[in-house]
């Protein structure tokens, strides 16, 4: 078992950054692949990145290529998300999960364990 802590969310101009991250306790987190999703009131989650178990590989989402940045650190348990050049578009609950099965999803499904999720508001 794993749980997973989101932080970094706050209050932004629209074109400035933000750096969310996900630390994890429980098992070893390099067994787990990675990833982040985001959701707005009255609409489902929407996958944003992700990240394999320690290669390195990264997937994410077309609206935000180019803007944002996954990474993580297995040796201190924490996957990061830098968000640059923000835009109002981009607010919601930002959530990180673990999978413990499939490689680099992009569905909720797949993905064992969530965190509670942090704000990120975007103000024109």
């Amino acid at each position: 078992q794993v749980q997973l802590v989101e932080s970094g969310g706050g209050l932004v101009q629209a074109g400035g950054s933000l750096r969310l991250s996900c630390t994890a306790s429980g098992r070893t987190f390099v067994i787990y692949h990675m990833g982040w999703f985001r959701q707005a009131p009255g609409k489902d989650g929407d996958f944003v990145a992700t990240i394999s178990q320690s290669s390195g590989n990264t997937y994410y989402v077309d609206s935000v290529k180019g803007r944002f940045t996954i990474s993580r650190d297995n040796a201190k348990n924490t996957m990061y998300l830098q968000m640059n050049s923000l835009k109002p578009e981009d607010t919601a609950v930002y959530y990180c999960a673990a999978s413990r099965r499939v490689l680099m999803s992009t569905t909720r499904a797949d993905y064992d364990y969530w965190g509670q999720g942090t704000q990120v508001t975007v103000s024109s």
